[in-house]
């Protein structure tokens, strides 16, 4: 079959490789109809994420056909079924997916033992991110081996189309939590920094949760323009002063609630001194992240406020004003989505038309194309924002 492959820092080739087959009884293959590029990925192609191998099989946003189920697989799944499939693989039995904490399940990490010594604890499988998170093929190709199938699929109703369906594997719900996280109220004002994909899921969902104002900020005029379409009202920030429009938008006292949905790589900007310390920093290799947007979230965020990160970290960062954070009595709450928490409601909402998440889809293209579209979507060329490809 054909995939997208990782073969060193930005070299993903569109290469020949061996058929998934069924691996263990709990096991399904589907045939891969549509997937996508998603932001985390660039981490991948910048190599930021530690323990990628050549040969690696990129991607984590897929969707497909069942052609084959494993033994144990039983009424949960049969060929022909419609499936998306989460950037999580959940076993479904531990004590964190009974919690519903899907992310950091237990037992799909087949790299526990790395995964121990890097965060002390393993979290989830992960396809196609890194050994560090199992190192399991990814959905970029024309067929992907699920395993514990029978608990890691989202089954798709006949009303939905691919593109209206492909997002539920990954950024909508990662949009959602990030503003459910938020416990949001009626008279919040709720700041997004980063209109990427996340980002405007981020956005509709806050106004879904019935924010009073949402505030989204970024630096591209067609990301500002798609927040804006939502109704946010939008800052770019290379032409005013975040903190002083944040502070003119909310009386002086701050946003409630804050979003970083950047992560991991804020932009470098000789108006923004912190982000050239950081990149120097990532230079002499004593520094992972740039971490610019979570440093001004807590310098603006209102005292007793809340502060979601959806955002990718990858590793160490320098310079946290965790003092202003503690003075001010932030809440932080952070991590992987937890995606099968979220998607039987999020299926609802799309069936009833109360959001379309295709709306963020400004390219479509082939499997073979996949090289060409990570330098556009890393480049931001012809105002490109999501990158759907169909094997």
């Amino acid at each position: 079959m054909k995939a997208l492959v990782w073969h060193g820092k930005e070299d993903i080739r569109c290469d020949s490789v061996t058929d998934p087959t069924i691996e263990d009884p709990r096991d399904a293959i589907i045939k891969v109809t549509s997937c996508a590029i998603c932001g985390s990925d660039l981490h991948l192609f910048h190599n930021l994420v530690p323990a990628m191998l050549p040969g690696d099989i990129m991607g984590h946003e897929t969707m497909g056909e069942v052609v084959e189920v494993g033994s144990g697989i039983g009424n949960h799944l049969k060929k022909g079924d419609r499936i998306v499939v989460p950037f999580t693989i959940t076993c479904g039995e531990c004590d964190q997916c009974r919690r519903g904490n899907f992310s950091v399940c237990e037992r799909t990490n087949r790299r526990k033992d790395l995964a121990d010594k890097v965060f002390g604890h393993t979290t989830a499988g992960l396809f196609g991110y890194s050994h560090l998170t199992g190192g399991y093929p990814g959905g970029q190709a024309e067929y992907l081996r699920i395993p514990f199938a029978d608990s890691t699929h989202i089954k798709v109703p006949d009303s939905l189309s691919d593109e209206q369906a492909l997002f539920l594997s990954d950024i909508l719900p990662t949009g959602w939590q990030a503003a459910v996280q938020c416990d949001i109220e009626p008279t919040d004002t709720v700041a997004v920094w980063g209109c990427g994909p996340v980002g405007q899921m981020a956005i509709r969902s806050a106004i879904l949760l019935g924010a009073r104002q949402v505030i989204a900020i970024d630096r591209l005029p067609e990301r500002l323009s798609m927040a804006e379409a939502a109704g946010a009202i939008t800052i770019d920030r290379d032409q005013e002063s975040v903190v002083e429009r944040l502070n003119e938008l909310t009386g002086g006292k701050g946003p409630e609630k804050c979003i970083d949905a950047v992560g991991t790589e804020s932009h470098v900007a000789l108006s923004l001194p912190d982000t050239i310390y950081d990149r120097g920093m990532q230079m002499l290799m004593m520094e992972n992240d740039r971490p610019h947007v979570l440093r001004e979230i807590i310098y603006v965020c209102r005292p007793a406020g809340i502060v979601s990160v959806p955002g990718v970290y990858t590793g160490l960062v320098d310079k946290i004003p965790l003092g202003a954070a503690m003075n001010k009595g932030l809440t932080f709450r952070m991590g992987q989505t937890h995606v099968k928490r979220w998607t039987d409601d999020l299926v609802r909402r799309i069936e009833e038309e109360e959001i379309d998440p295709s709306f963020v889809i400004t390219h479509t293209a082939g499997l073979e194309e996949g090289p060409e579209m990570y330098g556009l979507f890393r480049d931001k060329r012809d105002s490109c924002i999501k990158v759907v490809l169909k094997p």
